[in-house]
């Protein structure tokens, strides 16, 4: 069993930055890959950002690519989502999530179905 607790939301001005936060409980932190989700407000919940076990596997959607950075510290098992450049689209409550990294997570990481065990969610308001 893994819980997931994000912090580090808020509100900010278009182009400024945030970092959030996921903290986990249990000692196989270092075992699972890590993502990042988000949900605005009457849309469908969409992939933001992951990352395996290797800190050199890390995987974004087109429309963060270039402005987020997904990184984990497994000694605090915690894995962030530092956010610059934000906009208005992404305003959103962003959600992390865990799923065991077996070898075919290439191949579905971008997939929320598949992971098992999710955050409360934190919001981000980005305002023009």
């Amino acid at each position: 069993q893994v819980q997931l607790v994000e912090s580090g939301g808020g509100v900010v001005q278009a182009g400024g930055s945030l970092r959030l936060s996921c903290a986990a409980s249990g000692r196989t932190f270092s075992t699972y890959a890590m993502g990042w989700f988000r949900q605005a407000p009457g849309k469908e919940r969409e992939f933001v950002a992951a990352m395996r076990v290797s800190a050199g596997n890390t995987y974004y959607a087109d429309s963060v690519k270039g402005r987020f950075i997904i990184y984990r510290d497994n000694a605090k098992n915690t894995v962030y989502l530092q956010m610059n450049s934000l906009k208005p689209e992404d305003t959103a409550v962003y959600y992390c999530a865990a799923e065991q990294d077996r070898a075919s997570y290439s191949t579905y990481y971008y997939l929320g179905n598949r992971y098992d065990y999710w955050g409360q969610g934190t919001q981000v308001t980005v305002s023009s």
